[in-house]
C-alpha cells in the first residue's frame, strides 16, 4: 500500500526533473539519492522504487533529454520552414533555441566535464550529432552540394550553434531574448558555406 501512494506522489518525472537540476548547481558527486529525496521532501529509500543508483538516475536524464532533442529536430526538419529560412537554418536556429530554453538540460548533455558522466554522454551526444547531420547531409544532397562537403558542413554548423550556445548560456537568457542574434548568426554561417 505504501509504495503505490509513494508511486502515485513522487513521479519518475518529478524525480528526473529535481535530480537535473541538483546535478547542474551542485555537481553529480556532491549530489546523493539521500539530498535529492530530502529536495523533493521523500525519503531516499522511495527514490530507489524508480532508480536503483545515482549513475542510473544520471543516464535516464542524458536519455530523456537527448531523446527530447531528436523529436525537436525531426519536427523542425518536417514543417515548412519559416518564411525567408531554409530547412537546415530552421534546424539551426531549433537546436540553438533548446540549448537557451533548456539551459539545464544542455549543460547536462553537451557541457558536463566530469570523466566519469562524459561516458554517459559520450554515445548520446554522437547519435544526437549523426541525426543533426544526417538531416544536413539529406538537404546538402537535394541543393546539389559537393559530397567532399557532406561530412565537413554538418560538424561546422552543429559546432557553430554549440558555440552559440555556449556563450549565451552564461548569461542566463531565453531564446526570444538573443533571437535576432541568432538568426544573424545563422544566416552569415549559411552564407559563408
Amino acid at each position: 500500500m505504501a509504495r503505490r501512494a509513494v508511486e502515485r506522489e513522487l513521479s519518475r518525472e518529478r524525480i528526473l526533473e529535481a535530480a537535473r537540476h541538483l546535478f547542474i548547481t551542485k555537481g553529480y558527486r556532491a549530489i546523493s539519492m539521500r539530498s535529492i529525496g530530502q529536495h523533493l521532501g521523500y525519503s531516499h529509500g522511495s527514490l530507489y522504487y524508480h532508480f536503483k543508483e545515482k549513475a542510473e538516475l544520471f543516464y535516464a536524464i542524458v536519455v530523456e533529454d537527448f531523446n527530447h532533442v531528436a523529436i525537436l529536430l525531426n519536427e523542425a526538419m518536417n514543417k515548412p520552414p519559416e518564411p525567408g529560412m531554409t530547412r537546415v537554418e530552421q534546424l539551426i536556429i531549433e537546436f540553438i533555441r533548446f540549448g537557451l530554453d533548456h539551459p539545464y538540460q544542455y549543460e547536462i548533455m553537451f557541457m558536463i566535464r566530469d570523466e566519469e558522466l562524459l561516458a554517459y554522454c559520450r554515445a548520446e551526444q554522437g547519435r544526437c550529432f549523426e541525426l543533426f547531420s544526417s538531416i544536413v547531409r539529406s538537404h546538402m544532397k537535394e541543393e546539389g552540394y559537393v559530397s567532399e562537403d557532406w561530412q565537413s558542413v554538418p560538424l561546422t554548423l552543429f559546432l557553430s550553434a554549440h558555440g552559440f550556445i555556449s556563450y549565451y548560456i552564461q548569461d542566463k537568457v531565453s531564446f526570444d531574448d538573443v533571437k535576432e542574434a541568432a538568426l544573424t548568426h545563422v544566416k552569415v554561417l549559411s552564407r559563408s558555406l
